[in-house]
């Protein structure tokens, strides 16, 4: 049996990706802020929800469709945009790509992505979207904003929740930094993983992409506390596409984030990764919606696990959701294989879901309950 058919849900990758990755690359993935009370929060919060089972509909013909900024997105899940993927497996940035483009589902592609922006969006044929952070005076913030333009970017992601980056004790303790600083520690690590050691020695340290030309470096430990709501002003007026604003997490700030003209807001807590203290997004949800009031679309990330989670999120004031770490599991578990894998078993959980709850298109969620 291959390694992609023992993909049976996302914890199934997550277990195989454990066993094949060096430790300080599954802990930098897998890993969040603190004691990570924050990462069992969100998943407690997601556990505690139920759906309303419905009986005697018809839900024969089911569509997992949605519409997101004029466009019939595959499926109702996206790819959230994370830092170095390519740590999961040699090449993950362009089989997540491939999955965008093949599924039509958006890419995020991380300002510390490991493959150039320019590469990311031509594989994914158009189904990009870029995350930016902003940091340091902004200079090179907004350099990256041009550049994304440049590109054919149309949707622009800033995430707001970093302000200074959490304390992930589990990665410190393995000493991990970008680019990496190989010592005795880690080289034991690398021994003991030979198949990742060896693949990833083949293609070439994982770097940092978007920086190794323009003359504008990028430290992933600099403050960027001093982006404000001019920022965001300045922001908008530089960029004439779709922006999104993630990291949101306070219905008082979704209220004025409406009203600034942004086109979208993410709720998210970062997986967890920043505040250990932070509420559970899916319990913020629907005061969120509520303060928002239909002005905005409202997304979603943080802890998502199953096809199920997704239909739970939607029920909750969600239009778009995304996924994050579990696409890294299923990579390192069997590279594009297993990560198409993966797709296949949360489509499938989704689709049983709905059927179970009596919906055959998720436009037809109304309510917090998920009743059609």
């Amino acid at each position: 049996m291959g390694r992609a058919a023992r993909i049976h849900s996302a914890q199934d990758a997550r277990r195989l990706a454990r066993r094949r990755l060096p430790w300080m690359v599954f802990d930098y993935i897998d890993g969040a802020a603190g004691g990570e009370a924050g990462a069992r929060r969100n998943r407690a919060a997601l556990d505690a929800l139920t759906l309303r089972p419905r009986i005697l509909r018809d839900v024969h013909d089911r569509s997992l469709s949605v519409p997101v900024f004029g466009q019939d997105m595959g499926r109702p899940f996206g790819i959230a945009p994370m830092g170095m993927c390519n740590l999961s497996g040699p090449g993950a940035d362009l089989m997540l790509a491939r999955l965008a483009a093949r599924e039509t589902i958006p890419l995020g592609v991380s300002t510390v992505a490991s493959t150039p922006m320019e590469q990311l969006i031509d594989t994914a044929e158009g189904h990009a979207w870029f995350q930016l952070y902003f940091s340091g005076d902004g200079t090179g913030t907004f350099k990256l904003v041009e550049r994304a333009r440049t590109a054919g970017y149309e949707v622009l992601i800033l995430t707001a929740d970093v302000p200074e980056v959490g304390r992930r004790p589990r990665e410190l303790r393995h000493g991990f930094t970008m680019p990496f600083r190989i010592g005795p520690r880690q080289f034991l690590d690398f021994a003991l993983h030979p198949q990742w050691s060896l693949s990833t020695l083949a293609r070439g340290r994982p770097q940092m992409a978007n920086f190794l030309k323009d003359g504008y470096a990028f430290d992933r430990t600099e403050s960027r506390a001093r982006a404000d709501w001019d920022t965001l002003a300045r922001l908008r007026d530089a960029w004439p596409g779709k922006l999104v604003v993630k990291g949101v997490l306070d219905a008082e700030d979704a209220a004025r984030l409406a009203q600034c003209g942004v086109d979208a807001i993410q709720v998210s807590s970062h997986g967890a990764r920043q505040l250990e203290g932070a509420p559970a997004p899916i319990a913020a949800l629907p005061d969120i919606a509520a303060a928002v009031a239909g002005r905005v679309p409202l997304f979603f990330d943080s802890g998502l696990c199953s096809g199920e989670d997704v239909l739970k999120a939607l029920t909750q004031g969600a239009g778009f959701t995304f996924l994050g770490r579990v696409w890294q599991f299923a990579i390192a578990a069997a590279g594009e294989e297993g990560l198409q894998r993966l797709f296949e078993v949360l489509s499938s959980e989704l689709s049983i879901a709905m059927a179970q709850t009596g919906l055959s298109d998720l436009r037809g969620i109304d309510g917090p309950d998920g009743q059609a």
